[in-house]
């Protein structure tokens, strides 16, 4: 009886760890560049575009050229969230010992 309460236990503080971990990476923000930073995206922890920055200097070019920047930045910003959503995924579940778990992003 007492290896499950011992399980109980940890399975209740990987539990409380993961909610800890979800209520930090809401509050994460990271910022996606591209040509140079003449482009900048900014995602919140949910995934959200909360900023984005177009340079004037960019406004000149061709429409596509822009387009394609504006998507390169964001890219750039969603795996620059990936890495630290996994980073505080980490944290937690590492004490754990669960080999390969991810973020589902």
């Amino acid at each position: 009886m007492t290896d499950f309460s011992k399980i109980l236990e940890k399975a209740k503080e990987l539990e409380q760890k993961m909610k800890d971990s979800q209520e930090a990476i809401k509050k994460i923000e990271v910022t996606g560049h591209s040509g140079g930073e003449l482009v900048k995206v900014k995602l919140n922890g949910e995934g959200e575009m909360i900023n984005i920055e177009i340079s004037d200097n960019l406004l000149k070019e061709d429409k596509n050229v822009i387009e394609d920047l504006i998507k390169a930045a964001h890219n750039n910003a969603k795996s620059n969230l990936k890495s630290k959503t996994s980073e505080e995924i980490s944290k937690s579940a590492g004490n754990f010992g669960i080999p390969g778990f991810k973020w589902p992003l």
